[in-house]
């Protein structure tokens, strides 16, 4: 069983079409880096949206995306604002690393993938708790991320609230979805 398989079984789609058609090619032009096949995987799969209301797993987008609010592109560089502030506190690096965020959470923390490797498949992920100030790395990829997240299989929570960890099952609504639930005046997450 994959890896993407144990978590589909503790967090089914929330549709059985998955996320709509992506042009990953010209993303990854955007980007100058191919995302990680987890990722793809997990946007086919999933597409964009929120586990539990809690964490949402960002659209893929061109780098420079002209976007208010969240996005992988502005959350990308809030992150690399936070490495920069912060980073002298959670690592001795002789470089920064690469930084590309995949999610946010209800908690402002920050998850990123360290894109520094020429592999994209080995790239680590990074948190930043905003709340702590608080950088820390996680030598898997994000659907492995996620799935010990929910197992509770990580030395201590990664994320500044509990709503995910230890989880076993979690809910998860795309974008589209939770839109689709809202206009028909459903609380989706009820």
């Amino acid at each position: 069983m994959s890896t993407l398989d144990e978590l589909t079984a503790m967090m089914p789609p929330s549709s059985r079409d998955g996320g709509p058609p992506v042009p990953w090619e010209e993303l990854e032009a955007s980007w100058g880096v191919p995302f990680p096949s987890d990722y793809r995987a997990f946007i086919a799969t999933y597409g964009a949206g929120a586990i539990e209301d809690y964490l949402v797993i960002l659209e893929p987008e061109p780098w420079e995306a002209q976007r208010i609010g969240d996005g992988m592109s502005p959350e990308t560089k809030n992150a690399r604002k936070g490495w920069d502030v912060e980073s002298t506190k959670a690592f001795s690096v002789v470089s920064p690393p690469v930084l590309i965020a995949w999610g946010v959470d209800a908690s402002a923390d920050i998850l990123c993938w360290d894109a520094s490797g020429a592999v994209p498949e080995e790239w680590p992920v990074l948190v930043w708790k905003r709340g702590s100030h608080e950088w820390r790395r996680h030598e898997c990829g994000m659907v492995e991320f996620l799935r010990r997240t929910l197992q509770g299989e990580l030395d201590s929570n990664p994320l500044g609230d509990a709503a995910l960890w230890q989880k076993q099952r979690a809910k998860f609504l795309s974008t589209e979805e939770e839109d689709r639930l809202l206009d028909e005046g459903i609380d989706p997450w009820e």
